[in-house]
């Protein structure tokens, strides 16, 4: 109990505290790392016991500093007179420098901190700090802080890795809770030099077209102001590598050009070029590479508020891209191939904000459908108006296409669809546009679940069975519904005698109907090994997948996802029986001829299924029973 799982990259002093999502692959930029396993914040261990069962009380700030690995932090706390505000009451937040944080800033950095009658060490620790408790589920991307130092502002990045950084520090141990607030432990101490990034950008000469770049987005402003920054700074010669179109596209977008913390890259990024490549950013030593090659030409440039690396390559991150330039060379391109057919280009390529539902080339193994204005409509019905995020998506949303169809949201334990479109990998999210591969074309209701059924020629003998039970107006209502809807194929199979018999009795062909249908609706995307519905007669239907097939009470499916307003449909070539009409044998009743046509009638019951000709016997096997048991 209460142990957590540490990353250490090997030959570093590096560490990282991981969890379920962010596993890192047991690689930090490329190089391997040791799993050690540590006490979770707040516990200890016990003599002879596993784990880390007992729970420390909790102490003020000053008193937590000491625990964390921030002693340091503590000492200077003493030191710069800023203990006693951290020992008393009140709700504070300190980002604390790890000792090894200290440790590596020069002697003449040091001394500069704590002389001036330690009013310099003051300041900077209360930098440090917010006058409020902020746990990590707080820590937004993008967010600021004030700090307790003139307000003076800290900035919060929480990117896609899991890699949390305060104004470029890394954050190492984060919600230690103390009686009067939390402590998170950084990497890195926020400290002050002479210029600041923009006055360095204006000075320098191979940064010249980076000037107008940042003159371009207006963050003038920005790159002057206090805080801790992290820019990697194109030269001159890595404008030069990217079309002039490009160039001039992002030079005129502001918010194409906001910069990224460097540690968010020695964690391990993945970036995409210009065409949709893939680069592997790493780290080797103490350089960052590139797809392995370096990246800097000139780094660890300090300034008032923050760092510039210089890099020969711009890196163009995915919030700059259009759509195209997301999907270009990646698993979705012969989707674009489709769309770009169809001259729907102009809706992702420009600033209208969509998200673009694109399936997966493998949905095109077989090639490409032809583009006619049918195909036209489908693809205008796979771009949903509106930039959005799958992780804010919910069950049961309504979500409005540019081909003014609505489709829905259905959110699973496994699984993340849109009609009966499941969402394959990870959002790519772009200047303007949002892109989600998915796994199949998606098909958009065209009626109710009647009004599909009664359109398709396989379902007539369906159709007439619901109509002569009574449950038309059920399927016509509006509703969730998941109906396996036997084939004509399905009924031919029954003996004519038992099909009359059936289609004559309407409360028994009631009750045979609804264990067809569900009040949920499932679709095959997320059905894993196995998922049980509730029919609406009220047994128990297992829906399972074998070899890719989707299976009904172990009977394959012939044709799945068939979507409804209210519902969707499934095809089945067989008429599906409840339990009461498939009893199982008990093994402790005593032995009887009806408990002989019983065991019988079980073993039957099976074989008709996969048999039709023996679905007389099996029928006449059921009236003995009901003769020799009083109709149960």
């Amino acid at each position: 109990p209460n142990v957590c799982a540490v990353q250490k990259l090997i030959g570093t002093n590096r560490k990282y505290f991981t969890n379920c999502k962010q596993w890192y692959q047991r690689k930090i930029c490329g190089k391997s790392t040791v799993i050690s396993y540590e006490c979770c914040p707040g516990y200890e261990k016990v003599p002879g016991e596993k784990g880390c069962p007992a729970a420390l009380p909790l102490s003020n700030i000053y008193e937590t500093l000491g625990v964390v690995g921030s002693a340091t932090t503590q000492l200077y706390s003493d030191r710069s007179n800023l203990r006693p505000e951290i020992e008393g009451p009140g709700s504070f937040t300190i980002f604390a420098p790890s000792n090894e944080a200290w440790a590596s800033l020069s002697a003449e950095t040091l001394d500069s901190l704590v002389s001036n009658v330690n009013i310099e060490l003051l300041n900077a620790l209360r930098y440090h700090m917010v006058n409020k408790r902020v746990l990590t589920d707080d820590l937004k991307h993008g967010t600021t802080l004030n700090s307790m130092y003139q307000d003076l502002p800290i900035q919060i990045h929480h990117y896609p890795n899991g890699i949390v950084t305060v104004n470029c520090a890394r954050l190492l141990k984060a919600d230690h809770h103390a009686t009067n607030g939390v402590v998170h432990v950084i990497d890195k101490v926020i400290a002050t030099t002479t210029n600041s990034i923009q006055q360095i950008i204006e000075t320098e000469e191979s940064l010249e077209t980076l000037r107008a770049a940042v003159a371009a987005s207006d963050l003038n402003s920005l790159l002057e102001s206090k805080g801790q920054y992290t820019l990697l700074a194109p030269t001159n010669e890595a404008f030069e590598k990217i079309p002039r179109e490009t160039l001039n596209r992002i030079l005129g977008d502001p918010e194409a050009l906001r910069a990224m913390c460097a540690e968010a890259i020695i964690a391990g990024l993945t970036m995409e070029t210009l065409e949709g490549t893939t680069l592997d950013v790493g780290c080797s030593g103490e350089e960052l590479t590139l797809n392995g090659r370096p990246i800097i030409a000139n780094k660890d440039v300090l300034a008032t508020n923050g760092v510039v690396h210089f890099v020969n390559e711009l890196l163009i991150p995915d919030s700059a891209k259009t759509l195209f330039e997301l999907a270009q060379e990646s698993e979705v391109s012969k989707s674009m191939d489709l769309f770009r057919q169809a001259g729907l280009s102009s809706h992702l390529t420009g600033s209208e904000q969509v998200t673009l539902l694109a399936p997966v080339n493998d949905v095109f193994k077989d090639g490409l459908p032809s583009v006619d204005s049918n195909m036209k409509n489908l693809l205008l019905n796979h771009i949903v108006r509106d930039q959005l995020s799958s992780k804010y998506l919910y069950h049961g949303q309504k979500l409005q296409t540019l081909g003014d169809k609505e489709l829905r949201v259905f959110v699973y334990r496994n699984n993340l669809c849109i009609e009966n479109a499941c969402i394959a990998a990870h959002d790519k999210r772009g200047r303007f546009g949002t892109l989600f591969s998915v796994d199949k074309m998606l098909t958009p209701p065209t009626g109710s679940v009647m009004d599909v059924l009664k359109a398709d020629h396989r379902f007539s003998t369906l159709v007439a069975a619901i109509q002569s039970a009574g449950l038309t107006e059920n399927l016509n209502r509006p509703g969730t519904f998941t109906v396996f809807a036997p084939t004509n194929e399905a009924f031919r199979a029954m003996p004519q005698g038992e099909l009359n018999k059936l289609m004559g009795n309407a409360k028994e062909l009631a009750n045979i109907l609804k264990f067809h249908m569900a009040d949920e609706i499932l679709v095959s995307g997320a059905v894993g090994a196995l998922v049980r519905l509730k029919s609406m007669q009220g047994d128990k239907l297992e829906v399972s997948v074998k070899n890719n097939v989707i299976h009904i009470n172990k009977e394959p499916v012939a044709e799945s996802d068939i979507m409804a307003t209210n519902g969707v449909i499934y095809a089945v070539n067989s008429v599906l029986q409840p339990q009461a009409s498939r009893p199982q044998e008990r093994g402790d009743e005593p032995a009887d001829p009806a408990l002989e046509i019983f065991k019988q009638a079980s073993a039957l019951s099976k074989v008709s299924q996969r048999t039709p000709r023996l679905a007389p016997v099996y029928s006449r096997l059921l009236a003995r029973m009901k003769e020799n048991s009083g109709g149960f």
